[in-house]
């Protein structure tokens, strides 16, 4: 009996759930304004669906790989580059962790004052302070299990799914509804207003778009469970491709209607969704309406996205771990089975993160921009690992077997995760560029971009330092092994 029963479409909207979200709306307007609708298309076509189609033939291939991209990365090459695979993976989401405790503050202020003042009001140095302590009190909480918190997160997901497609139909339906709705945007008729400038600050903010399309690799697990892999996967990838451009698209449009694409408000990245769903619910006559629910729904997505955020990296990391390239310290767990040193290594490095803005950002609006473009910096590191893989797998490609191929003739598809590759590189380095105007703060701007290049060379580096650790600690067992067989 056949029970792959999975089609093309219910692949398409899974993947959907697991990539978009409106906060990839917001933070790209916020850089490119309306000249992002161009940068949507040309990144879907260029970089996107290759990158969906070559995760597909990575998990059609190794199907019973239960590492992910470790797992991918040690069936084509070593033990050491799948440790270093499994390192990125988790030490990626050490800025992410970071931010969602301002995230949290920021979502419940608008909830609690109906505008963005709650934080923006507060010193670097109690937001600082509050994050940090929120952020601690999540790290104690997911050592206890968060099951309930999980599952109320995932319900928040689809909650955030169903507002942004709200927000796209009432924006692009407010001029012909509410009577009083005026276009922010001029000119939006005219094909030259979405044109962007190819100039060097322009390829500085294509890592905010990697950032926003990648993760397409967790679908890899229902390539195989498909009714026919070869023809409906890529068919499900090309829908999905089609569902992000169309959200990414019309949601952009409706940020131009809403907000000036020429005169852009600071505050957009932190305050932008929040500031549009006040406006839309005041033109449909629903008052602050909208704007709470999505207030609501986007703080316990975000707590939700913190406790899983601490966990499941760190178990994908440390759960099966080699002795070889890893402590017996950090792989310590309790009776409970709580990786007790890996929360401590988590807690510290995040508070590190949460901390360092006091020496260099002097307001919230800073420190959201900063830490969504470093994120947008680190983040995208992992997914190099996933085309390192692709090129390894083409390089032996008879050696294995998968019921689908994203390009069968092997120097094409090499090419093809040659370009993935490098096009995710070079916009890791250029988004290193802080987003800001050097002569109007040059303190600022040395700050960033040393925080932006430092933050990834330090993890890395920390990464590169643990199977050191881990050798040592072995020589000193075999060490007192071999004395104990000396005394007897």
């Amino acid at each position: 009996m056949d029970t792959k029963k999975i089609r093309w479409f219910t692949v398409a909207f899974i993947a959907f759930n697991m990539v978009w979200g409106m906060g990839n709306v917001v933070n790209n307007f916020a850089q490119q304004g309306i000249t992002v609708v161009t940068s949507w298309l040309l990144i879907l076509a260029l970089y996107f669906i290759p990158y969906a189609l070559i995760g597909g033939q990575l998990g059609s291939t190794f199907k019973d790989s239960k590492g992910g991209v470790s797992s991918w990365v040690e069936n084509t090459s070593t033990k050491r580059l799948a440790y270093y695979a499994a390192w990125t993976y988790w030490v990626v989401h050490i800025p992410y962790l970071a931010q969602k405790p301002q995230a949290i503050l920021i979502a419940f202020g608008w909830v609690g004052q109906g505008n963005g003042n709650l934080v923006s009001q507060m010193s670097m140095t109690a937001v600082a302070l509050i994050s940090l302590a929120i952020f601690l009190a999540f790290l104690w909480l997911s050592t206890k299990g968060l099951s309930t918190l999980k599952v109320i997160g995932g319900l928040a997901g689809t909650a955030m799914f169903v507002m942004s497609l709200l927000f796209i139909v009432m924006a692009i339906g407010a001029p012909f509804i509410a009577k009083d709705f005026h276009i922010a945007t001029p000119d939006m008729g005219n094909i030259k207003t979405y044109i962007p400038k190819f100039d060097f600050s322009y390829f500085t903010t294509i890592s905010m778009l990697v950032f926003a399309v990648g993760g397409a690799e967790k679908i890899s697990p229902y390539v195989n469970q498909t009714k026919n892999p070869a023809k409906e996967f890529p068919r499900g990838m090309f829908l999905l491709a089609g569902m992000v451009g169309i959200c990414a698209v019309l949601g952009s449009i409706a940020m131009g209607m809403i907000f000036s694409s020429g005169n852009l408000p600071n505050d957009l990245m932190a305050n932008g969704a929040y500031a549009a769903f006040q406006i839309l619910g005041q033109h449909f006559g629903v008052g602050n309406f909208l704007m709470i629910v999505y207030a609501l729904t986007n703080g316990v997505g975000q707590i939700a996205a913190l406790a899983f955020s601490i966990d499941a990296p760190l178990r994908i990391l440390l759960a099966d771990a080699d002795p070889e390239f890893v402590s017996a310290w950090l792989r310590k767990k309790t009776n409970k089975g709580t990786l007790k040193n890996g929360y401590t290594l988590t807690g510290i490095l995040v508070s590190i993160i949460i901390l360092l803005p006091l020496l260099g950002i002097g307001d919230m609006n800073e420190l959201v921009k900063w830490l969504t473009n470093l994120n947008s910096v680190v983040m995208p590191m992992r997914y190099l690992w996933v085309f390192f893989a692709f090129i390894m797998l083409n390089r032996a490609v008879k050696h294995f077997q998968s019921e689908y191929k994203f390009i069968k003739q092997k120097r094409l598809a090499m090419i093809a995760g040659a370009w993935c590759f490098l096009f995710t590189l070079i916009a890791c380095v250029l988004g290193m560029v802080p987003k800001l105007d050097y002569a109007a703060n040059p303190s600022a701007w040395w700050f960033q971009i040393a925080s932006n290049i430092l933050t990834p060379i330090v993890l890395i580096l920390l990464g590169m330092l643990l199977p050191f650790i881990a050798r040592r600690e072995q020589r000193k067992t075999n060490g007192l092994d071999l004395n104990s067989l000396n005394v007897e």
